[in-house]
């Protein structure tokens, strides 16, 4: 599980710039729970795959995160990692995963995993690098874009089928390609449970406010100059609204038009 913040700018900007204080604060203190990695993808000239920096550090204390949060972009991704309980800290598991110019970062758990996997073709699995569910949901997107499915259709297609599947999981996840942003916003039915909470321990208290009672709910908001941003709750600052729930949006870097295709209500109601 883990942090999602991303922006869509009309100029070349940063991450710092757009959380501004609060929000780069309120990131920070975030991490030291999401301590199992960070990562940024971002893409400086638009229709150009986008540059990825990722660590298995703790965004804390690693300079490597300072120096990505200050790298110029049109548009860019940043990630907070906090394993799932039993999946190994390491780059291979790192997010975003960047594959064939598409970057991926997810914030939730798919379990079991071995009915997560078996949805695979035989060669999606077999190039798996790392072994998170986060990279699986990810190859089930790209193959529905190897069949010609746009990256949206295909996102909202794999979307809609895990919800049936994993009812009660978060499938919210960002993607970053050259042209668009895509923000996956489901985990309407999704909550932290009992043994979350405890594995916060003494940190629970002193996180930021919506971090634990709205985990993985997330937010957008519009700037004065167009930029879009979105995040997730405990990321602080102004001007924050709800993204539809149980929905899909895609977001063009060139004029940051929104599409939102929202997914039906029978997928919510089976959790």
């Amino acid at each position: 599980m883990c942090r999602l913040f991303a922006f869509v700018s009309p100029v070349a900007s940063t991450a710092r710039s757009q959380l501004h204080l609060d929000g780069l604060e309120s990131l920070l203190s975030l991490a030291r729970l999401h301590g199992d990695g960070w990562g940024w993808a971002g893409v400086e000239t638009l229709g150009a795959a986008p540059e990825v920096r990722k660590s298995p550090l703790s965004a804390v204390s690693d300079a490597d995160f300072t120096a990505a949060i200050d790298a110029p972009a049109r548009a860019a991704m940043v990630h907070l990692r906090w394993a799932t309980a039993g999946l190994p800290v390491n780059m291979n598991n790192a997010h975003p995963f960047d594959v064939d110019g598409i970057t991926f970062g997810h914030n939730g758990t798919i379990k079991p995993l071995d009915e997560l996997r078996a949805l695979l073709s035989p060669a999606s699995a077999s190039a798996l690098t790392g072994t998170t569910d986060s990279e699986m949901y990810f190859a089930l997107i790209r193959e529905q874009v190897a069949l010609g499915s746009s990256l949206h259709d295909a996102t909202v297609a794999v979307v809609r089928m895990l919800r049936e599947k994993f009812p009660q999981v978060s499938l919210n996840a960002l993607m970053l390609d050259g042209e668009q942003l895509i923000v996956v916003h489901a985990s309407a039915t999704s909550a932290l449970n009992d043994d979350d909470l405890g594995r916060m321990g003494p940190l629970a208290d002193s996180l930021p406010p919506g971090h634990n009672e709205d985990y993985f709910a997330l937010r957008w908001r519009e700037g004065v100059d167009g930029t879009v941003a979105v995040s997730s709750t405990g990321v602080a600052g102004d001007g924050w609204q709800p993204l539809p729930a149980e929905s899909v949006t895609a977001i063009r870097l060139d004029d940051r038009s929104r599409t939102t295709i929202e997914l039906t209500p029978a997928a919510i109601a089976q959790g």
